[in-house]
């Protein structure tokens, strides 16, 4: 076993996070890491490496393992290249490097400081460092980032691009576990199949926390953080889906029995009680007395067990039988509500409509003789490579809606959007406006701007239908929420207004499962038309609609 994780408490700002947690990696598995948002997969990393130090329990790493990962946060590397961070975190590299650079100077007739250097020479190329800037350079080819910020300062990266070199770090560091955080959030489809085929033929082990579908379907093993537990899977995705309903529909059984013998817990002692103040003969008091203690006791046991979260996925829920049906709609875990539905239209109006469209920046179009329309009702999926324009299409439209100058120039074509058309937008970022702003205040001006009735008990409503704490959350800053909580706010900020038209940019990314399912059956029932970029490819297959693929001129 290369890694053993037996955690008996761990807390956070007043929260328990895990309780009696435990599962184990092994030789070159790959371990796909799942939970809810909040529950602390990330913080789980950060004790896995020794980051975080406070918590009750043992993380046993085999003698001589190497475990690389994902680095969620850059302070103190601003200063460095790209290249030089990316060094500085492989393994053995610095050490080996300041031999092989430093020793020729002063190692004069040392038998000792010769052999020193001949052994870092060997070991230097044994791990492949002589070729290190070629092979950098290449997968930085195969992310899509441009090759010239290699030799850049690590400061200059966009947060996504962050993301890529850590990703990239880790996998040329060649540990024996790896783990890593939402690897193929901002990804397009080449650069993702790219990380699968690396991670399918991959010698290390990998524990990665991620809700890509596509990821998980090609893991050993998911071990979900469930009620402070980890609860393991054995194969991918499918088969955790059928494990997972199997274990939850018993889970859902044991529930409901409980419940009711609560509910005849609590009527015995009611019961029991008044024939014990109805009795007149001492031995019968006494022994409903006996029978009401026993009861209580027996109730009070029962009353202390908190209930388990249940989830199963839609089509399997939809497998069960009448009785199970309506004991899992009665338990199941509260997930967000999206509310979508709005008015059906019984015409199918034209609302947007692209003619022989080309648009780019500066003298260089992106795209040439584009052509598309949406109609109310149906679902158009933008695809393509990073960098192949689909955002700056998006944003095009959006300032046609708005009767503004777009950033992008219009080569030739044309864009023709309904009149009053209301618009709702989710992008990968939230606008820099809303961060300094707390979660309530910041609600409060997406209404504002979009001139809809806004008040403190709407605003409780949201909170709660979107899983944040009406007591709390409302106080947080936009900038300090997690990935997940930000999506949500996305969430919305895109719905407030019952737009016609609902545009989505990657909306899967940070979103946790019973999420993303949540908001697929709402785009499903939504009679509005979507327009969609995604590769989430069961989030395509679900939602479905045409699809218009964008070709980069340079292709």
């Amino acid at each position: 076993m290369l890694l053993t994780v037996d955690i008996s408490e761990k807390s956070f700002d007043n929260k328990v996070l895990y309780t009696d947690l435990q599962f184990d990696v092994e030789q070159n598995e790959k371990v796909g890491l799942i939970g809810r948002n909040g529950t602390g997969k990330s913080t789980l990393l950060n004790i896995i490496t020794g980051e975080d130090k406070d918590f009750q329990g043992s993380i046993s790493i085999k003698r001589g393992t190497v475990v690389v990962s994902s680095r969620q946060e850059h302070h103190g590397h601003e200063h460095k290249t790209v290249l030089e961070y990316i060094q500085g975190d492989l393994p053995e590299f610095e050490e080996l490097y300041h031999v092989i650079s430093t020793y020729p100077e002063h190692m004069s007739d040392s038998n000792a400081k010769m052999q020193h250097y001949s052994d870092a020479l060997e070991r230097f190329g044994q791990l492949g460092y002589f070729q290190i800037e070629d092979e950098l350079e290449q997968a930085f080819g195969d992310y899509q980032l441009d090759v010239k910020k290699l030799h850049g300062p690590l400061s200059d990266l966009s947060g996504g691009q962050k993301r890529m070199v850590e990703l990239i770090k880790v996998q040329r560091a060649r540990g024996m576990i790896a783990l890593i955080d939402e690897p193929t959030n901002h990804m397009d489809f080449v650069a993702k199949q790219s990380f699968i085929k690396w991670f399918t033929a991959a010698q290390e082990a990998v524990v990665v926390i991620t809700h890509d579908r596509d990821v998980l379907k090609m893991v050993d093993k998911i071990v979900e953080i469930r009620d402070g537990r980890a609860y393991t899977f054995r194969g991918n995705y499918e088969q955790y889906l059928r494990i997972n309903k199997s274990q939850v529909t018993s889970q859902v059984n044991e529930y409901d029995l409980t419940q009711k013998r609560i509910g005849n817990l609590q009527n015995d002692v009611i019961r029991f009680r008044r024939m014990k103040e109805k009795a007149r003969d001492p031995g019968t008091i006494r022994r409903f007395k006996s029978q009401e203690q026993r009861a209580e006791a027996e109730l009070a046991k029962l009353s202390q067990a908190e209930k388990p979260s249940f989830w199963i996925d839609r089509e399997s829920a939809g497998e069960l039988n009448v009785k199970m049906t309506g004991a899992y709609e009665k338990y199941k875990s509260q997930n967000i509500s999206l509310d979508t539905s709005g008015k059906e239209s019984k015409t199918s109006r034209l609302l947007v409509q692209g003619t022989k469209l080309s648009l780019g920046y500066g003298d260089t179009p992106l795209f040439v003789d584009v052509n598309f329309s949406l109609s109310e009702g149906e679902r158009l999926r933008l695809h393509g490579r990073n960098g192949a324009g689909k955002t700056t299409l998006v944003r095009a439209i959006m300032a046609k809606v708005l009767d503004k100058t777009p950033a992008s120039t219009q080569f030739s074509g044309n864009i023709a959007v309904a009149k009053e058309l209301k618009l709702g937008l989710y992008e990968q970022e939230i606008a820099a406006k809303y961060l300094p702003l707390r979660l309530g205040e910041a609600i409060e001006q997406v209404f504002d701007e979009k001139d809809v009735p806004f008040t403190d008990r709407k605003l409780k409503q949201l909170l709660s239908q979107y899983l944040f704490n009406p007591s709390t959350d409302g106080e947080v800053p936009i900038e300090r929420l997690s990935g997940g909580q930000k999506a949500r706010f996305q969430l919305i900020s895109m719905l407030c207004d019952e737009p016609q038209i609902l545009i989505l940019d990657e909306p899967t990314n940070h979103l946790d499962l019973p999420s993303i399912e949540e908001l697929e059956n709402a785009l499903l029932d939504y009679h509005g038309a979507v327009l969609y970029i995604s590769h989430d490819s069961y989030f395509a297959r679900n939602i479905g609609g045409e699809e218009l693929t964008l070709t980069p001129l340079a292709a």
